[in-house]
């Protein structure tokens, strides 16, 4: 296991940097970048983006702005015609745009192998400050929307194997389809209308994670409040997550009770809550259990974008689409780098699982 898991270990360099090189050039080459986006706020036709510029930059851009009009219609970026050309050399310094492709990729190749991930371009924050600032809200929406998504799945799917073809299985099945067929951001909007102040009830709150006065509540009045504030946006995460999990629970446990070593512990005289529970368990959940950390990582990291947004959630996923937008290159690539290594890492430890739930399985000689 030892020289399989070194191995694994050793691919993720080569994987994670074909990853991050591919989509450096596919968005260097794309139309729209900052300086662009940084022209177009100049000259009147952007969207406010010189509002996320800090302090000295913003007033060194605007500065240049203001000299005289030159000639340069031979510019490369839309919207620049008419522009002092010291002004677009501004803006290229500032963005580091005034280096070859190669040599901006060289740097930042080097800056992430010491995880070094520089500052956003309209933020005027360190990135691993912005990441570290709403990872609360993602990890918050991941581990509770995937604990609870694993605690009602896997005992209704047992319950399900065991009762299958009858009533209890028709009607849970047919509940579990309608959830997965309603889009998660639908049923939040839905959840807002009725119980956070819409048109009906004012139960819950509609923004952050925790209330203006969160530090000066108690300890358990903490608690409260924080699960308050989750409890819509977790609920709208799940509420089409239950489909996969029960399903593939219940045909899991079909499975293996229809195996021989079953009928032979049932002609055995041996208790059924001991032949479920102490042989079967074991055996269907192997698949299942193994899989919580990529289960976990794709709940944490695709699932809750827009909840984020609808909740008014500062989370990671709002993080990375505002960066798309703003084509805030350093935050898309520092997200784009943590997420793929983290997403590598789970995959090796979900093999690992595999080898603790079941011994028996050994990567090694495959």
């Amino acid at each position: 296991m030892a020289a399989y898991l070194i191995r694994r270990l050793l691919l993720v360099i080569p994987t994670l940097w074909a990853i991050i090189t591919i989509n450096f050039f596919i968005v260097q080459i794309a139309p729209g970048g900052p300086v662009e986006q940084m022209i177009a706020n100049i000259t009147g036709t952007g969207s406010g983006m010189m509002e996320r510029v800090s302090g000295t930059d913003q007033k060194e851009v605007q500065q240049n702005a203001g000299k005289p009009i030159g000639g340069d219609s031979s510019s490369t970026y839309r919207g620049a015609r008419g522009l002092d050309p010291e002004v677009i050399k501004a803006i290229e310094k500032r963005f580091g745009f005034d280096k070859p492709i190669y040599l901006r990729y060289a740097e930042m190749l080097k800056d992430y192998f010491f995880f070094n991930f520089g500052e956003s371009l309209f933020r005027g924050r360190s990135v691993i400050d912005l990441i570290i600032e709403r990872m609360p809200v993602s990890i918050s929406l991941g581990v509770w929307s995937t604990l609870l998504v694993y605690l009602v799945c896997i005992p209704l799917g047992i319950r399900k194997a065991v009762r299958h073809s009858s009533k209890f299985d028709v009607w849970t099945s047919t509940l579990v389809i309608l959830g997965n067929a309603i889009p998660g951001f639908l049923f939040a909007i839905l959840l807002i209308i009725i119980f956070a102040g819409g048109s009906y009830l004012n139960w819950f709150p509609l923004r952050g994670l925790v209330s203006i006065n969160f530090d000066e509540l108690n300890w358990y009045e903490k608690i409260i409040d924080y699960f308050w504030h989750l409890t819509l946006p977790i609920i709208a995460i799940v509420i089409g997550g239950f489909a996969t999990l029960t399903f593939l629970s219940k045909n899991s446990f079909l499975d293996e009770i229809q195996k021989q070593y079953v009928v032979t512990a049932r002609a055995k005289g041996v208790e059924e809550k001991h032949i479920l529970y102490g042989h079967v368990f074991r055996n269907a959940m192997i698949l299942i259990i193994a899989g919580f950390p990529s289960a976990f990582i794709g709940m944490f990291f695709t699932g809750s974008m827009l909840i984020e947004v609808i909740f008014s959630l500062e989370g990671l996923g709002l993080l990375g689409f505002e960066a798309i937008i703003q084509r805030d290159y350093p935050v898309m690539f520092s997200t784009l780098y943590m997420f793929t290594l983290l997403g590598l890492v789970m995959g090796i430890i979900s093999d690992l699982t595999y080898t603790i739930v079941d011994p028996r399985i050994d990567f090694e000689k495959r």
